[in-house]
């Protein structure tokens, strides 16, 4: 079977909603029977990460590094960036000879991936995950519009019509490629996906770890994942006073960390419902199924902007694989997971009763759970397992392979 060569901008260990898609996608292609490996840039490094010359081993998974470092002023680095990791794509193919170049955004790596296929005369598949100038606006580090902005866009644009095929995690970055003018029929969605050898069983209430956490026992909200501004966890704390008035005894479990948390430590501690908000901080991979266990409905109240409008999360999926009822703001990246009132709720984004309110209708409710359960799980298991959505490359990959096997031979 040939060699497919994943470029990447980080992975494992380090733990992130792009290495667990990483790390879904390879597992599921070695069990199809594709020869794979990863190799990250300099960017790696500057997590921690580590940028040795040989090959780590993580859970089973091949990742080379690329070793270096630069120190020089935007726009210099990136562009140094681009070309040390062109090299070693074109270094690492001489030791480990494979077939296609399957890059990752963001944009550097589809760069660099262009600038190495250009050498080796290899098929190239650039995968966008979201755009990287919409995902700095959402993470505070950017601005819709500014020179950059366009800069980066035009750069993506630029590698989407270089590469031989495209994928997306979502119809809306589909939209938005097409509406620039790019072949839809080069375009293939490959949505996110739950890995269910992980979370397809779900654990009873821990109930050792909710005495450890001070949860009582009425009903607990939570949230689990990074916290940038973006995903609205501001927006469920402002939510409990009203909601704690709707359902009393109710309880608010945010599970995670990231930019945001001194501010909403601070603005917990600020509410009248301070008492019944829990922050458990980062928890290991491996133990995330215990927090889930304790949740009787995920909140995910991203706010609205064009960033969440065109993609999707994974926590959704994740919270229906494990029998949590789902609770989300209505933006364009939620609606494309989540039926209203079949699979979940969805309710006004930016909107602290609006939330409060759709919870506390959640609540009142319980005989519907079960159902509402099932057809989460369901839908799940038929449209989101990874073992079934790794095989949408599997077309792309042997049609170009073929037509690479062909033009060489010609």
């Amino acid at each position: 079977m040939a060699r497919i060569l994943h470029v990447l901008d980080h992975s494992l260990p380090l733990h992130s909603g792009y290495t667990f898609r990483t790390r879904a996608i390879m597992k599921a292609q070695e069990r199809a029977g594709w020869q794979v490996a990863g190799l990250t840039g300099l960017r790696h490094s500057a997590n921690g990460g580590g940028a040795g010359e040989k090959a780590e081993l993580h859970e089973g998974l091949t990742f080379y590094r690329t070793p270096g470092h630069t120190a020089l002023p935007s726009p210099m680095r990136e562009y140094r960036e681009v070309a040390m990791l062109a090299d070693r794509i074109c270094d690492l193919h001489a030791r480990w000879p494979f077939d296609l170049i399957h890059a990752h955004s963001p944009v550097l790596d589809g760069l660099a991936a262009h600038r190495a296929v250009q050498r080796l005369g290899l098929p190239f598949v650039y995968e966008i995950r979201a755009f990287w100038e919409d995902a700095a606006v959402g993470n505070g580090t950017g601005t819709e519009g500014s020179a950059r902005y366009k800069l980066t866009r035009a750069l993506e644009t630029h590698v989407v019509r270089q590469a031989d095929a495209v994928t997306v995690i979502c119809e809306g970055l589909r939209g938005d490629l097409i509406a620039r003018g790019i072949d839809p029929d080069k375009i293939i969605v490959a949505p996110n996906g739950v890995d269910l050898d992980l979370f397809g069983t779900p654990r009873r209430r821990d109930d050792e770890l909710a005495a450890q956490l001070g949860l009582g026992h009425g009903p607990v909200v939570g949230f689990i994942g990074s916290f940038y501004d973006y995903e609205g966890i501001d927006v469920a704390i402002a939510a409990m006073e009203h909601l704690r008035m709707a359902q009393p005894g109710t309880q608010l479990l945010l599970v995670g960390g990231g930019p945001c948390e001194a501010a909403l430590k601070a603005q917990a501690a600020a509410s009248g419902a301070s008492h019944s908000i829990c922050f458990a901080g980062r928890v290991p991979h491996e133990e995330v199924e215990r927090y889930y266990s304790l949740v009787d409905i995920l909140v995910y109240p991203r706010k609205a902007m064009r960033l969440t409008e065109l993609v999707t999360p994974l926590k959704p999926l994740e919270a229906m694989a494990q029998r949590r009822l789902v609770a989300a703001s209505d933006v364009g990246g939620h609606r494309e997971l989540i039926a209203h009132g079949r699979t979940g709720t969805l309710f006004a984004p930016d909107d602290p009763e609006a939330l409060a309110d759709a919870v506390a209708g959640l609540l009142h409710d319980r005989g519907g759970w079960e159902g509402r359960r099932d057809h989460a799980q369901a839908f799940v298991h038929r449209e989101r397992d990874w073992a079934r959505n790794v095989h949408r490359y599997d077309p792309v990959y042997h049609s170009l392979l073929q037509r690479s096997s062909v033009g060489r031979a010609a």
